[in-house]
């Protein structure tokens, strides 16, 4: 059986602050937002052109998720995020104010630079050696 890695849940504050910001700072598109139970949307997002998988952004909706709201990963880089042009990804993103934890390096694998969400989770930008 033949499998895929569709979508990952990633816990936010507030559904249209979370929007707006991944469509602002990241550049990624709004792939569904559906109404679902009083107080709760289906909210898909992922890098415009994506063919993987995409993020279920779900807002947390009681103190334990809401205690996990940008630390998902306990401080550790969580998300990593490939890219063919980092100079240029790398320059929007900083136009936009998203707050890098590092200069860009160069590693044996590629280009990468540690950034936060707007609610502190790690990403690394990778732009990987060919």
């Amino acid at each position: 059986m033949a499998q895929q890695f569709h979508a990952m849940t990633l816990v936010v504050g507030d559904y249209d602050e979370a929007i707006e910001w991944y469509r602002r700072a990241m550049g990624f598109e709004l792939l569904e937002d559906s109404p679902r139970e009083p107080g709760k949307r289906w909210v898909r997002m992922a890098p415009v052109g994506s063919q993987g998988a995409c993020f279920l952004l779900a807002r947390a909706a009681n103190a334990e998720q809401t205690g996990r709201v940008g630390n998902q990963a306990g401080g550790r880089v969580f998300l990593f995020l490939h890219t063919d042009d980092f100079a240029g990804d790398y320059a929007r993103m900083q136009a936009q104010g998203v707050h890098f934890c590092e200069q860009p390096r160069h590693e044996e694998y590629g280009t990468v630079v540690v950034f936060e969400d707007l609610y502190g989770n790690r990403w690394d930008l990778i732009e990987p050696r060919m």
